[in-house]
């Protein structure tokens, strides 16, 4: 007698119980690979343009000061081979989405397949340019959770990517969630035999009454404005700027004229003290309009909302993004309070969940009123009745007090001991005394600073959190899950020692992977970790 041929695989059930392949998909064949839309071959010459119009500039500067006919090429040719460039990736980039992965495969010369299982899908954010919204167009992202690498598809209908995060994050939840009984598989399979429930060839099914409607947690409020000088995040682009563009002023020909330097010469002469208060306000003010307009453009039409079990944001002026944050994944929050945002009431909010964002941590409010901060931070977290956001921390006594002055005297040391180097061994002219300056000033400052380092630094446990704030001028208050604690380490210092100290480690797989509570003294160390997770420490402590 004839033996049946086997049955191909997902023929009988869906691929995880409870749940009908997506639409669109026969169950006994392969999925077959798509294309990215092709409104992306609009989309490709932009990104391609914006990756080489520095080289191409500079080559055609070149050209043009030597005087090369060639340069009158450099515009059509560089045209040209964007467009060219651009289509490349619509023609070499295919994905698929499998009842197991979603996949992504591209390249000419070197191809590269990328896979990211259904069950290790952690994060789905979304990315429009300017260009992209225009045409309708998104950009997938995909995270796993093992590190920061992700597969990113560009040239998605927005519809379809809107469409492609809700059925990879339901199907991530669904596969890591426990298997069905076999009863209610069956009556999945046969749902499944109704393609009408979907509205794309992603399987995600459309919002029905059944689906809770999103909930806000935090929108844009433009008197939020006032802090976005007071955050110095940006200092450090503004400078590389500053510093690029410095190289060009030479090349000015202004410089080069007898007039200009007479003229700076004077005006150094006779009003310097005018000068140093003119440039500093002319500083000053270019900072506030570069704050707020980075400010705006970032974090324009700010929505902060609960969409399910997923924390969803959205913001941007002239790229849009979109980032999710499964809830479930999250094991606590940080609270930056910045130096002179303080005073302002000022602060800022961050996630830390596990395997998703940049290293675990996804920023989901900006510079803020502090109580907006603290609201939405603890409704997070699931509204805890121990207040871990505002609770009084312990303080760490004097030892730690002492540390913090003696590092930052040490800092004083070297710097006067570079000074006096200086004094020594250049050929100018420099006064003896200028390392007793620099000694005194940084002495005076380092009090300042070990003393405000000294204030911040304190911790706290409470009923379900481990609350900690480092030693540093920058308020950052760490709220960790005790259930999110998977080990501890106690490390000290020779110095650490001499003084009873230590440095506590709480390790997690949210986050940085780390929470440290900095110059506890031993025993509170060890109690610390014994009382926040009972059990793991006995061994240890009966040694």
């Amino acid at each position: 007698m004839t033996q049946p041929p086997p049955e191909p695989p997902y023929a009988e059930q869906p691929p995880y119980a409870g749940q009908p392949p997506y639409a669109g998909q026969p169950q006994a064949a392969e999925a077959e690979w798509q294309r990215m839309d092709v409104r992306y071959l609009v989309v490709g010459p932009f990104a391609a343009a914006r990756q080489f119009i520095v080289p191409a500039g500079a080559a055609a500067i070149g050209l043009g000061s030597t005087g090369s006919p060639w340069a009158l090429l450099a515009l059509p040719v560089f045209v040209l081979a964007s467009a060219l460039l651009g289509a490349v990736p619509w023609l070499t980039t295919y994905f698929r989405v499998t009842p197991t992965a979603f996949e992504v495969r591209r390249g000419l010369l070197n191809r590269t397949r990328l896979t990211a299982p259904l069950d290790r899908v952690r994060s789905v954010d979304l990315e429009a340019s300017l260009v992209s919204r225009v045409l309708g167009l998104t950009k997938v992202s995909v995270g796993t959770g093992v590190d920061d690498t992700r597969i990113e598809l560009e040239g998605i209908a927005k519809d379809d990517g809107e469409s492609l995060r809700r059925f990879l994050l339901t199907r991530s939840r669904e596969a890591a969630a426990p298997a069905a009984p076999t009863g209610i598989a069956g009556t999945a399979g046969t749902a499944a035999a109704e393609p009408s429930v979907t509205s794309s060839p992603y399987g995600a099914p459309p919002p029905s009454a059944a689906d809770p409607e999103p909930v806000e947690l935090a929108r844009i409020d433009w008197s939020w404005l006032r802090f976005a000088p007071l955050s110095l995040a940006r200092l450090a682009v503004v400078a590389g700027a500053f510093g690029f563009l410095s190289q060009f002023v030479n090349d000015i020909p202004v410089w080069e004229t007898r007039t200009a330097q007479d003229a700076y010469a004077y005006v150094a002469a006779q009003a310097l003290a005018v000068v140093l208060v003119v440039a500093a306000v002319v500083a000053l003010v270019a900072w506030v309009v570069i704050a707020v307009a980075a400010f705006v453009v970032q974090w324009w039409n700010l929505r902060l909302v609960r969409d399910g079990d997923n924390l969803r944001l959205t913001a941007g002026l002239f790229t849009t993004r979109s980032t999710s944050v499964d809830e479930k994944r999250v094991r606590g929050v940080r609270l930056t309070e910045p130096l002179l945002m303080r005073p302002a009431g000022g602060a800022e909010l961050a996630t830390l969940a596990t395997g998703v964002g940049e290293g675990g941590t996804t920023t989901v409010l900006p510079p803020c009123p502090r109580e907006v901060a603290v609201r939405v931070g603890e409704d997070v977290l699931g509204s805890p009745a121990d207040h871990p956001l505002t609770v009084d921390l312990a303080p760490h006594g004097r030892p730690a007090r002492r540390r913090q002055h003696v590092e930052q005297q040490l800092g004083s040391l070297v710097l006067a001991v570079v000074a006096a180097i200086a004094v020594g061994a250049v050929p100018w002219d420099l006064p003896w005394w200028l390392p007793l300056v620099v000694l005194a000033v940084a002495s005076a400052l380092g009090v300042v600073v070990a003393e405000a380092q000294y204030r911040n630094l304190g911790h706290r446990l409470t009923a379900d959190h481990l609350v900690v704030v480092g030693p540093s001028v920058v308020r950052r208050r760490e709220v960790l899950e005790s259930d999110g604690i998977i080990g501890w380490v106690v490390q000290q210092s020779f110095f650490q020692r001499r003084l009873g100290l230590a440095t506590l480690v709480a390790t997690t797989a949210a986050g940085g992977e780390k929470v440290v509570v900095v110059d506890l003294a031993l025993p509170v160390a060890v109690g610390l970790a014994h009382a926040a997770t009972p059990g793991v420490l006995d061994e240890f402590l009966a040694a």
